[in-house]
């Protein structure tokens, strides 16, 4: 995880000397107006810009470490401060997306392995199929037509806090953007759950539990399910990744005040310090999650364990 954080780091830090437009013009608002060399000079030495390439990068590397990424073009605020706001948001949008996704697909996809080939297969595996081929920004929208639009059943956007609002108002606001993130999530989790149920079940181990007459839900829920959630846990690891850099869009849509919307502000106004410190951080939480998931390997399967006396 950590040279993969370097190699991250390094390349986003780059992005400053590939992209157009001059730092100091951002940093002063006057694209369009002519800077004189003085003044040029002074904002270059005040924000480090005229240091090279490889000592601002270990500068930016050894301020990461303390907290410290910068601080924003256009609002002249501290990133880390910036960005730290607006997590939360962004975090419970994507516990509640993941929870919802779980509550469809665990059932839905177990439900397809135990009625092989039946109708309720073929139900599940044709939802999972339309949810795996549209695109989540897709349902977001028809969710904001039909709920909010046409029916006026929930706010189209904005956002409410869970301890100030209460729970009602709470879930009146997340409700949509978070099935439109949950919808896509379940259509994978259902196939993955699906396949990796139909092959367990077909275990030497399954029919072995089986044959010693025990009843059918303590070989599905002790024997088969838990075994069957090892290639799962892979897929639920990296949507959850995916689901904090992924939700830009969703986010935007509903104006929901998380990291996405402010990735989304910060690239039109060109703020290149709030830009980095946003990726390096999704980055960051995607390589703790990956690294929280190895753990749960081991503790949903033994076997992975490695042996104390190797």
């Amino acid at each position: 995880a950590v040279p993969t954080l370097l190699v991250i780091s390094f390349m986003i830090f780059s992005l400053l000397y590939i992209t157009p437009g001059d730092p100091v013009d951002l940093i002063l608002g006057t694209e369009d107006q002519q800077v004189s060399e003085e003044q040029r000079q002074l904002i270059m030495e005040e924000w480090g810009l005229d240091k090279p390439f490889f000592v601002r990068y270990l500068n930016f590397i050894k301020d990461a470490l303390h907290g410290d990424l910068g601080t924003s073009y256009a609002t002249n605020q501290p990133v880390f401060e910036s960005v730290m706001i607006r997590m939360p948001a962004t975090f419970k949008l994507a516990a509640f997306s993941m929870v919802l996704s779980l509550l469809i697909s665990v059932p839905l996809g177990t439900l397809a392995a135990l009625k092989h080939n039946s109708i309720w297969d073929s139900i599940a595996t044709a939802l999972a199929t339309i949810g795996v081929s549209l695109p989540k920004f897709w349902f977001g929208l028809v969710l904001m037509i039909y709920l909010s639009l046409k029916w006026g059943l929930l706010p189209s956007t904005g956002s409410a806090e869970l301890t100030v609002d209460g729970p009602v108002e709470f879930l009146k606001y997340i409700i949509m953007p978070g099935s439109s993130l949950a919808l896509g999530m379940a259509a994978t989790q259902t196939r993955m759950i699906r396949s990796s149920m139909l092959d367990v079940l077909g275990q030497d181990y399954v029919r072995y539990a089986r044959s010693k007459g025990l009843k059918e839900k303590v070989v599905i829920w002790m024997h088969a399910f838990k075994n069957a959630m090892i290639p799962v846990i892979t897929v639920v690891g990296s949507e959850i990744g995916g689901l904090l850099g992924g939700a830009v869009v969703t986010e935007s849509i509903f104006s929901w005040p998380g990291v996405g919307r402010l990735a989304v502000n910060s690239i039109s106004k060109r703020d290149y310090p709030m830009i980095q410190g946003i990726t390096l951080l999704l980055c960051t939480s995607y390589l703790v999650i990956n690294l929280i998931i190895d753990i749960v390997y081991a503790w949903v399967d033994p076997r992975i364990r490695l042996d104390k006396k190797s």
